[in-house]
Formats: C-alpha cells, sequence, structure tokens
C-alpha cells in the first residue's frame, strides 16, 4: 500500500492534491495567486475545508485572475458574503482585493510574483527529509521573513503560519516525510 504523509485523508480530491500539487514547485503567478488567497481562506481552519470550497471560490473570484479582482468595486465583498460556497469572513473576502493590488505592485517592481517568491530561495525549493509529521514546522526563519515583507507591502492575512504552508504548497519548501510516495527518496527509489 502506498505511504502518504499522515495529514491526508482517504478523500481522492485530498489524495490528488497531495500526490499532484502539495510540495510542487509553482512558477505561474495565477496560480501563486490563486494559493495565497486560498491559505488566508484557511486560516484558523483546516485546508481539507478549503479544498472542498476551492472550486466554489474559483467561480466567484473569475478563475483567480489578478488584474479583474484588484479592479473589483467594493460591492463586490457584500455579494462575496452572501455565498454559501466560500468561507464567509469578511476581513478575509476584503484581503482578496487588497491582496490582488499588492499582487500587481509586486508584479511591477520585480516583473512577476513568481521572481519575487523564488528570489528567497534562489530558485531552488528547500528539500526538508522529516521523519515524521511531528517534525515539520508551523513557520521558519524563512516564512517569518517573507510574511514581514509582504504586510509592509499591504498583504493581508499573510501571517508566518499562512506563509510557511503557503511556501509548501507552492513547492517552495518540499515537506513530504521521507517515507511517504512522494517523497525525493521514493522517487529516486523509484527511478533507479
Amino acid at each position: 500500500m502506498d505511504k502518504r504523509c499522515g495529514w491526508v485523508n482517504e478523500d481522492p480530491l485530498y489524495i490528488n492534491y497531495h500526490d499532484h500539487e502539495w510540495g510542487v514547485p509553482v512558477f505561474d503567478d495565477q496560480t501563486l495567486f490563486e494559493f495565497l488567497i486560498l491559505e488566508g481562506a484557511q486560516a484558523g481552519l483546516s485546508w481539507y475545508t478549503v479544498l472542498k470550497k476551492r472550486e466554489n471560490y474559483r467561480e466567484a473570484l473569475d478563475n483567480f485572475e489578478i488584474d479583474k479582482i484588484a479592479n473589483y468595486p467594493l460591492e463586490k465583498i457584500e455579494e462575496l458574503i452572501q455565498n454559501e460556497g466560500l468561507i464567509r469572513h469578511r476581513g478575509k473576502l476584503t484581503s482578496v482585493i487588497t491582496n490582488a493590488q499588492a499582487f500587481q505592485q509586486l508584479q511591477k517592481e520585480y516583473g512577476s510574483f513568481s521572481t519575487y517568491l523564488w528570489g528567497y530561495v534562489d530558485g531552488e525549493p528547500i528539500v526538508n527529509r522529516w521523519e515524521s509529521l511531528s517534525e515539520v514546522p508551523t513557520k521558519t526563519g524563512l516564512s517569518d521573513q517573507i510574511s514581514k515583507d509582504l504586510k509592509k507591502r499591504g498583504f493581508k492575512f499573510i501571517g508566518t503560519t499562512i506563509m510557511y504552508a503557503y511556501l509548501q504548497a507552492t513547492g517552495v519548501v518540499n515537506d513530504h516525510l521521507r517515507d511517504c510516495i512522494c517523497s525525493i527518496e521514493q522517487n529516486a527509489e523509484v527511478s533507479s
């Protein structure tokens, strides 16, 4: 039987996310923005809760098109709050517009958000080799640093714990456990 990281349940949606997205390096700005919004929505909740609502977010937020969202009128927040398919937290939903605008500013400054983010690790993922979930941190010096910088630039719902989860989700950090089918070690054994 294939072994996965201990946080994954038996739902095919969750298994697919774990096996094909989590820890896989993302360089596309729109996907990076999507994860930024979804990780912010997760604050205080489980990722599984957010993942089940992901398609609703895509539909309600124009498939995470940054330029469209940055230009949403404030009335859009009221519409989103009424949407039962979303996490209906005013601060989180308001931050979607704020973060899209801040995201655009970073794109202008760096050419892309991807360049900004991956610049923190010189374009190479940090690959950890944890034995158990208890070893995996919830924040690091890197997540502290990026979170602090993004807050300074006007981003909301981007604390260090959210940022570490974001780094894991976008593959900047690979925290698959050593015995997980998606770990570097397991993949090396399969290809040899």
